[in-house]
């Protein structure tokens, strides 16, 4: 038999070559994502231009001129006439956040009472974080205990009057304190109330449809500051004589029931970028109506819209300062109260507040867009890459 040359036939694989030195490195990232096209070389110079002009300036009023500690105005007035800032731009003044940092948090709420803030608010982060955790066990009863146990135990703190604890009343409450319960409240009834409204404007009971399509177009259809004020000033009027419930109740309602409509119409679009076939699919198998939403329909949907769930979110987040509207101080609400203290009142205070109240607000809001890309990504299971 005659013998063939197999010489020619590589006998093992080529190993890695490392990627060229153009395709690699901070060079090729700058090049990529900075200067791609004339425009993003263009756009780029103009950016790092304005940073330059801005950035010094503003790290010199938050950092180098501003004046740490104080007991009242005075101090902050000392530091901006030494201060390196031009006329009318000194530096911050954070001995007044400093001061005033335990009224931003709780408002008026007891002083020897506000460990009962403080465990209410440990209790919310440890049971939160093993939901917001994929690969932590024990989701079902994680959930029981944070929907259902955790709001009575916290309303029997907060509030009191039973177990020994002394009883505060809501109009003390104030400061971040008020901003994460009304954001909570809403946030908790919100979704699962805006998804019933999604399923019942879709329909096919007439009588069912025309109550959620009345409900979702009337809410829309006015602010939040119209619901806060019927839900504060007007309700009482159509009550019975003699029943009445608090104010802050009162607030929570307006503000799950403002929320609700607007996400059922984000749980609606999720549920008609569903393709046909997924209902058909779901009917052929014989499932009923709520097995096929909760189990084919509504997973599916809820995925598609999370972008649009936690953007309802965060608008509802920042929109818990309106409450300052009908008499309740929350985080924003407070700081402004603080601006009238003569103790503190001098031309640096309104502006280092208002800083301190938009960077919590923005803290809390990045976190929650962090956190939805996270969720989309792992999520993300259409299509493979």
């Amino acid at each position: 038999m005659q013998e063939h040359d197999l010489s020619f036939v590589r006998a093992e694989m080529v190993a890695n070559q490392p990627a060229p030195k153009s395709e690699t490195g901070f060079g090729h990232w700058i090049r990529v994502n900075l200067f791609a096209t004339p425009l993003d070389g263009v756009l780029t110079i103009l950016g790092a231009l304005f940073i330059a002009y801005t950035l010094p300036p503003l790290i010199d009023w938050a950092f180098i001129s501003a004046q740490w500690t104080g007991s009242d105005r005075s101090f902050c007035a000392t530091a901006a006439q030494g201060g390196s800032q031009p006329d009318g731009w000194s530096g911050a003044c954070w001995a007044f956040v400093g001061a005033k940092f335990e009224q931003f948090m709780y408002g008026r709420y007891p002083v020897d009472e506000r460990w009962r803030v403080a465990l209410t608010g440990i209790l919310f982060v440890v049971l939160l974080a093993p939901l917001l955790i994929p690969k932590v066990p024990r989701k079902g009863l994680n959930a029981i205990l944070f929907f259902g146990v955790f709001p009575v135990v916290a309303y029997f703190l907060l509030v009191g009057g039973w177990f020994g604890l002394e009883f505060v009343e809501t109009p003390l409450w104030g400061g971040l304190m008020v901003t994460l319960v009304l954001s909570f409240v809403g946030i908790a009834v919100s979704l699962p109330l805006g998804i019933v409204l999604a399923l019942g404007r879709r329909s096919k009971m007439p009588v069912v449809k025309m109550i959620c399509v009345i409900f979702i177009e009337t809410v829309r259809g006015v602010p939040l500051v119209t619901v806060l004020f019927m839900a504060s000033v007007m309700l009482p009027l159509f009550l019975p004589a003699g029943v009445t419930f608090d104010k802050f109740l009162r607030a929570l309602i307006g503000v799950a029931m403002f929320a609700s409509a607007y996400m059922a119409e984000v749980v609606r679009g999720g549920l008609q970028a569903i393709p046909k076939g997924q209902y058909e699919g779901a009917d052929s198998l014989g499932l009923g109506y709520w097995q096929k939403m909760w189990l084919i329909v509504l997973p599916q949907a809820l995925k598609l819209v999370i972008p649009g769930i936690v953007n309802t979110f965060i608008g509802l987040f920042k929109d818990t300062s309106l409450v300052y509207i009908i008499g309740m101080f929350d985080l924003l609400g407070a700081v402004r109260q603080n601006f009238s203290d003569a103790a503190w009142a001098s031309p640096q205070t309104p502006m280092t507040g208002l800083v301190f109240a938009g960077f919590v607000f923005w803290i809390f809001c990045f976190g929650m867009s962090r956190y939805s890309i996270f969720m989309e990504r792992l999520l993300d299971t259409g299509h493979k890459r």
